[in-house]
């Protein structure tokens, strides 16, 4: 990368000569290795490959100017940790500190290919050598994620040199505060966070109130389980929500910005700081942000982790020191009574990474993208029975089918799709009959889930539904605040009945208890938290009800997942006593010796699974059944695990 630059940027045309001076000193054949150093990449052993990358160019190539930048996730993390070659764009996959010398000979010095290393579909067989042309990629619309696993997180002149700044250059020097608003309200983005409200109309409410201050508060207290959409773009592109923020504030008249992110992202806290220290030494931050009289600064709070504080006025109360409680109803609008009483806008880390590129581009290029009502793209994070896991960024209206087989690659060993799961927590099941399902958010409110931020967690036919909806009734009861009885008594009464259900202890009239429950907590709570936690249930029952009366009425597990419903048997006209059974067992349940057909003491097995997964194919000896009559040879059990 170019030297550091040193200085202020005192105008729009500073910062464009500062662009064209970084640009100036690339040189167009030069030899660059990016290496993703996302969470995901970086726990697969990114950091060990980038440094031995470094070593073994000095030992091979001492005298050749080859570039090895680190860059945030790039979405792919099924396949990190990934390694980019330029100038050709070779893109290479699970990456192993050992494969670095093959990789520097073969392709930085002779320019071959590494074979084993390029994309492969694991479906047609298929190999990809370029990022753009691999299925995953190819399919997705990136504006939010379009600098990540691009540029260097932890330079401001990478991010200068695609662009970064120049939405805020043109927003402060030639727009109104007035027309900035206008600009983000006619582009229709709507708040990434879960809510889906409008952007525009929250700065513009937040500019026409009343207050001595205003504030810009990014939250990016990503609490659903298995999101992590906001955590890869403070890492991977932190200058995006940045410039957003500042943008943001222009626009409503404020003079200082919050990142609100959870303690448990410290590489995200740690480029974010970096990121708010570059921007202000360069000028880009502070007083009189570009000639403009303008002045803004941003800090960043560390949240404790409480999934309620996702809650705006929580989420508030957070910031300034108290316990992060929802405030009772009616409630104040935090757009015009917000931190220390004063107007705030709040919006996550993604609406607000969208705005420099609508600023940029104008709000017609926005709104030509998505649906009617939805606008835009939107980033997924893909995850569970899914073959391809990462993170996903496509248009709005884009269908559950194209998302989960199309970019996903379908479901893993090539198993039968059963539900995919949208909101996290808050979110519901959506089946099969409807994965063509437009993804915006009308079409998932009415089929019973939300957006939420951005979890899509796919399941197998492999899913026990009662006890998926036990899994997030459990996250949630443990995450209510408390403070409303029909949520702290209600997600816990909930929660023991389907425990009981996935027991075998279900009784006639659970089900109606649980919908009457659900019906409940949403009618008494005052935060969104109880107010959606619910859904889980809703929709398993509404579209899964079959496995719910076969687990109360027959005592059935028809997913082989609840223990106390199934159980092991060894079959004797199969057993060949190989004794291998037999040395796994952890509970010692298997009785027999060698050329004496095994069983297994039902009194002592713990229902692990073990012996299933020891079994050679060949003898299929073992078989998991649960209720009346179901076989399901050779499969693994995923117990309650």
């Amino acid at each position: 990368m170019p030297p550091r630059f040193k200085g202020k940027i005192g105008t729009p045309e500073s910062l464009e000569r500062l662009k064209e001076s970084i640009l100036a000193q690339e040189k167009p054949d030069t030899k660059t290795v990016v290496v993703c150093c996302g969470t995901g990449c970086l726990a697969c052993g990114s950091r060990h490959v980038r440094e031995a990358l470094e070593d073994e160019i000095r030992i091979q190539e001492p005298d050749e100017d080859i570039i090895v930048k680190k860059t945030g996730c790039r979405g792919f993390c099924e396949n990190g940790p990934i390694v980019v070659v330029g100038p050709e764009d070779v893109f290479y996959q699970h990456v192993a500190k050992e494969d670095v010398p093959e990789i520097v000979s073969e392709t930085l010095v002779k320019g071959d290919i590494v074979e084993r290393l390029v994309c492969e579909d694991t479906t047609t067989g298929n190999k990809y050598i370029h990022e753009a042309d691999i299925p995953f990629y190819k399919k997705q619309a990136r504006v939010v994620l379009r600098h990540c696993g691009h540029v260097d997180p932890t330079s401001i002149e990478d991010y200068i040199r695609v662009g970064g700044y120049q939405a805020m250059a043109t927003g402060i020097s030639k727009l109104s505060p007035e027309e900035v608003i206008d600009c983000i309200k006619e582009s229709g983005l709507r708040g990434r966070g879960g809510a889906g409200f409008p952007a525009g109309l929250k700065w513009e409410s937040s500019r026409n109130a009343p207050g001595e201050e205003k504030y810009i508060i990014c939250n990016g207290d990503e609490g659903d389980p298995g999101a992590f959409m906001d955590r890869s773009l403070m890492e991977g592109d932190p200058h995006s929500v940045i410039e957003g923020m500042i943008i943001a504030g222009y626009a409503v008249g404020a003079g200082k910005g919050i990142i609100y992110v959870r303690a448990e992202y410290p590489l995200a806290v740690r480029h974010l700081a970096t990121a708010i220290a570059q921007a202000t030494d360069l000028g880009l931050l502070g007083q009189n942000i570009m000639g403009s009289g303008f002045d803004f600064q941003i800090e960043i709070v560390k949240g404790a982790g409480a999934f309620v504080c996702g809650e705006s006025t929580a989420l508030v109360m957070s910031i300034e020191g108290k316990r992060g409680f929802p405030k009772p109803l009616p409630r104040p609008n935090t757009s015009i009574v917000g931190l220390w009483g004063m107007p705030t806008v709040l919006n996550n880390v993604e609406t607000l990474a969208c705005v420099p590129a609508i600023v940029l581009h104008g709000a017609a290029w926005f709104n030509s993208i998505g649906t009617e009502k939805s606008k835009g793209t939107k980033v997924f994070a893909l995850s569970g029975n899914v073959k391809n896991t990462g993170l996903v960024e496509v248009p709005m209206g884009t269908t559950m089918r194209e998302i989960i087989f199309d970019i996903g690659g379908g479901i893993r060993e090539d198993r039968k799709f059963k539900a995919v799961q949208t909101g996290g927590p808050s979110g519901g099941c959506i089946p099969e009959s409807l994965l063509d399902l437009p993804v915006d958010y009308e079409s998932l409110a009415k089929a019973g889930s939300i957006m939420g931020s951005g979890g899509m967690l796919v399941m197998d036919e492999n899913t026990c539904m009662v006890n998926m909806a036990r899994y997030f009734l459990d996250f949630a009861q443990n995450e209510s605040c408390g403070q409303c009885t029909l949520c702290k008594l209600g997600t816990k009464q909930m929660f023991h009945i389907l425990a009981d259900i996935t027991r075998g202890e279900g009784r006639p009239g659970d089900i109606e208890m649980l919908l009457e429950l659900a019906e409940a907590v949403k009618a008494g709570s005052i935060c969104g938290l109880g107010q959606t936690v619910p859904n889980p249930i809703i929709s398993t029952i509404r579209y899964f009800r079959e496995e719910y009366e076969e687990h109360i009425h027959q005592k059935r597990c028809r997913a082989l997942v609840c223990r106390n419903l199934i159980s092991y048997r060894i079959k004797e006209y199969r057993c060949k006593a190989c004794m291998l059974c037999l040395k796994a067992c952890p509970a010692d349940a298997i009785i027999g010796a060698k050329w004496q057909v095994h069983e297994i003491d039902q009194s002592k097995c713990i229902k692990c699974g073990t012996c299933v997964d020891v079994c050679p194919p060949r003898f299929n000896a073992v078989e998991c059944v649960s209720g009346l009559t179901i076989d399901r040879s050779n499969q693994s059990n995923q117990s309650n695990k």
